[in-house]
């Protein structure tokens, strides 16, 4: 596949139908872990795994740990 002169691409027909890419359909481009995506406009992302666990363990923190409490902690693991 190859990019034109005016940065088109033509996106291959299995790819259109399975997707919902009509003519005159409106898209976005997404950028995620170094990657382009094509979405349709308008259709909101669905998260990854990654993304769902992110959002659950963000401020669940009780307090910062020290350095060498972090230490003791990763040593327990390897007694084990």
């Amino acid at each position: 596949m190859r990019i034109t002169s005016k940065g088109q691409v033509t996106i291959p027909q299995w790819v259109r139908e399975r997707y919902g890419f009509m003519p005159e359909t409106d898209v976005d481009f997404i950028e995620r872990d170094g990657m382009v995506a094509l979405t349709v406009a308008g259709v909101p992302s669905k998260p990854d795994r990654a993304d769902r666990l992110l959002s659950r363990m963000r401020g669940s923190a009780q307090r910062e740990l020290t350095t060498d409490e972090i230490m003791q902690l990763s040593r327990a693991y390897d007694d084990e």
